[in-house]
């Protein structure tokens, strides 16, 4: 992984067989991301898991053959109780027939390359918190 910060942005670049999640919450943790904006994401992902929340719990699909990432947005908040990043994600990725699926991003492995751009947020703290539904809310503060 390939790392760049400067003016409050951290330019990343994920290498293949990266653990997505796992690389990124290493980023936030050793460039002190408490709160923060996933600008966008490109590269190509595989052994891919989106979710689609039909009002009551996730509802995942699986998607194993190598993806073309084509947006990527996001945030990153805390919660009060541990410090642990939390990392809220959407994507949309086409696969190789160009149709593009997307969702909430749950898991996947970076195939080939990951190029991702955080703004890290000064005064303004992402506080997650479970709702009247579960879920983990954000609450700016």
């Amino acid at each position: 992984m390939i790392i760049k910060e400067g003016n409050n942005i951290i330019s990343i670049r994920m290498e293949d067989g990266e653990d997505f999640f796992e690389s990124l919450k290493t980023v936030c943790k050793n460039y002190k991301v408490e709160s923060g904006i996933i600008l966008n994401g490109i590269g190509m992902l595989r052994n891919l898991t989106i979710g689609y929340w039909d009002g009551a719990k996730y509802v995942n699909e699986e998607v194993k053959e190598p993806v073309e990432l084509v947006s990527m947005q996001g945030n990153i908040g805390t919660t009060e109780n541990d410090g642990d990043p939390i990392i809220h994600i959407h994507i949309a990725v086409a696969k190789s027939d160009h149709n593009v699926i997307g969702g909430h991003f749950v898991k996947g492995i970076v195939n080939n390359t990951g190029e991702i751009f955080i703004q890290k947020l000064d005064n303004i703290v992402l506080l997650r918190k479970k709702d009247k539904n579960g879920l983990m809310g954000l609450y700016p503060a």
